[in-house]
């Protein structure tokens, strides 16, 4: 049964989650969605992008009592198992912990969600074929098949959507369970991230990874005015914010940031416009509240940290996904019934946290 929300609305609403892109930073979306089951919401519709679609999916195609057990399975299966302890307070063992695990997974794959495929990288030889990823996602599909119960997910008892991008076109696509049957190789598209996994032909179009493009696809749920009041929850794996980078590696994870993040603002800013427009002349139509959490990476992390699929990261995200979402409702209880159509606020880490994640 699906719970709604008064808090902030005034009366009773709908609710959507949006999951963005960001690979191993996808354990975020777990903490996330333990702390609305514990409070007894369950969404309506929910939607995403690469890893979020993932998530967003095993969510969908499970029963409400099982979606976290399964979420659960998966990133247990995804982590690496680790030959030492996760370093506490050191920094500089931290970092040298995520950059083993993270050339571990690079090197090796990960069981469950993706192997070498040959010739991959070896292509670029001259003497070898002609390939266009370095990674299979095989085992990615048999993970699916296994946690994700297809025909639960499209009878749409919650809705579910996800984006692609036409590798030829560059077109969005979008998926919706209240149109189409989706299927593992659907799902296998929404995550193949070109270079490092192979686009998917299905229904005729070659289809890669909408990170690419819209990576939060909140403007997917809200281009079209819902018929009741919504909020809409939107889980943000990279953050608009950040330091000054100091060392190289700072500096190419602060661009993986703003290169990802910034798809997420201009969709928020071009929502913000709609609304507007749409409340001069429709003042009385239903309002949205948009609920922006967002992971503040921790300057410990690396560059790669998108296959940092290390105990102590998964971790660290999932529990960063619960504090900030748990943040994120009770501010929302104590908002004010919101006096236009479109109501925002965003949730990042406080200065004591961010300052806790520094040592």
């Amino acid at each position: 049964m699906t719970s709604s929300i008064t808090s902030g609305i005034g009366k009773p609403a709908g609710t959507a989650l949006v999951l963005s892109g960001g690979n191993a930073l996808g354990a975020y979306h777990g903490g996330v969605h333990e702390e609305m089951e514990a409070r007894g919401i369950r969404p309506d519709w929910v939607a995403g992008t690469s890893v979020g679609a993932i998530t967003a999916a095993i969510l969908a195609g499970n029963r409400p009592e099982h979606r976290l057990e399964r979420l659960r399975q998966y990133w247990e299966e995804a982590a690496q198992a680790s030959f030492w302890p996760i370093p506490k307070d050191d920094a500089w063992l931290r970092e040298f912990y995520s950059a083993a695990h993270i050339a571990n997974a690079l090197a090796f794959g990960r069981p469950g969600i993706y192997r070498h495929r040959f010739p991959g990288a070896l292509s670029a030889l001259p003497w070898l074929p002609n390939d266009v990823a370095f990674y299979d996602q095989t085992p990615l599909r048999r993970t699916l098949e296994r946690l994700i119960d297809f025909d639960l997910l499209n009878r749409a008892e919650t809705r579910f959507s996800f984006v692609c991008i036409d590798v030829e076109t560059g077109e969005e696509v979008l998926f919706d369970t209240s149109r189409d049957r989706i299927h593992a190789r659907h799902l296998l598209a929404a995550v193949a991230l070109m270079p490092a996994f192979q686009p998917i032909e299905v229904d005729g179009r070659l289809l890669c990874d909408a990170g690419l493009g819209n990576n939060l696809p909140v403007d997917r749920v809200l281009e079209v005015p819902p018929e009741q009041d919504m909020v809409c929850f939107a889980s943000d794996l990279h953050s608009m914010r950040g330091h000054r980078p100091k060392r190289l590696n700072a500096a190419f994870q602060r661009t993986e940031d703003l290169v990802f993040s910034g798809q997420g603002r201009r969709n928020i800013a071009g929502l913000r416009r709609e609304y507007a427009l749409r409340e001069r002349y429709e003042p009385r139509g239903s309002k949205v509240t948009l609920v922006h959490v967002i992971y503040d990476a921790p300057e410990l992390e690396l560059a790669g940290k998108l296959f940092d699929f290390s105990p102590g990261s998964i971790r660290d995200r999932w529990a960063a996904g619960r504090r900030q979402m748990a943040r994120a409702l009770d501010i929302l209880a104590r908002r004010p019934e919101p006096e236009g159509r479109f109501s925002y606020f965003a949730v990042a880490p406080d200065p004591v946290e961010k300052a806790s994640q520094r040592r």
